[in-house]
């Protein structure tokens, strides 16, 4: 049954109240909690420890001694004798009645050959005035590859390409001729084509240019848009003729 609710002013309000008793609810246990603490239990001994559960413990005889830990050389074997230090063989002495072959000439001067020839120098400059020094050959400031042969000649795989490029055009051109389908524009044309987009052009943008700057009105706008739209699709036609040489128009 609901408290009654009196004003602040009442004096039923002085009469001091029992504080009402919150009772929680029990508290939730899992209905696993026996078989995890079980299995927890066994598991746990197993790594009660950081080694193994029975250690051999060292023997007295087997102290610690000085400079035990440190590397020791290899012993040596008592079978090799002490003064042989390699094992390769020395070659023989040389005999006494082993003469040097005499009488041999030869055309070579020693002289001549034994005369020290001057090194001369690599042509350089000094750039610095600390002396620094730049080989003259791959500076650029002298004519070294336009000495070659084959200097102002057009490479041989430039060559290749565009005879590649000149032997499919003409297959192009020779299947386009036999289908009549398609007609390709000259020169003259082509000229022709892009300046007449052009002139059509500015006279649309000379039109552009003199709308209001108001456009209050609906056919105001759709004739602004319009102007707009003529003008990108031309300035599109005008870059696809500036892109190509040839270009192929429908054979009417």
């Amino acid at each position: 049954m609901s408290e009654a609710i009196y004003p602040p002013e009442s004096v039923y309000n002085c009469i001091p109240k029992e504080p009402d008793e919150i009772k929680k609810p029990p508290r939730y246990v899992s209905m696993y909690r026996p078989a995890v603490i079980l299995e927890h239990k066994l598991t746990k001994d197993a790594k009660k420890t950081m080694g193994p559960q029975k250690l051999e413990l060292p023997s007295p005889d087997k102290y610690l001694k000085k400079h035990s830990k440190q590397p020791q050389p290899p012993q040596k074997s008592e079978d090799v004798h002490k003064t042989c230090t390699s094992t390769m063989r020395k070659p023989p002495v040389t005999a006494r009645n082993n003469n040097p072959l005499m009488g041999i000439q030869t055309k070579r001067d020693f002289l001549q050959t034994t005369v020290m020839v001057p090194k001369k120098p690599k042509a350089s400059c000094v750039n610095t005035k600390k002396g620094h020094k730049q080989l003259l050959e791959n500076s650029g400031l002298v004519p070294k590859y336009i000495m070659k042969k084959d200097y102002g000649e057009v490479p041989e795989y430039l060559r290749q390409r565009n005879e590649a490029e000149r032997k499919s055009k003409e297959e192009h051109e020779h299947f386009v001729k036999e289908q009549k389908v398609m007609k390709e524009l000259s020169d003259e044309e082509q000229q022709a084509t892009l300046e007449g987009l052009k002139k059509k052009w500015d006279e649309l943008h000379h039109e552009y240019q003199g709308l209001p700057l108001l456009t209050d009105t609906l056919s105001k706008k759709d004739h602004k848009i319009r102007l707009e739209e003529k003008m990108s699709q031309l300035e599109k036609d005008i870059s696809f003729f500036e892109r190509f040489k040839t270009i192929y128009i429908p054979n009417n």
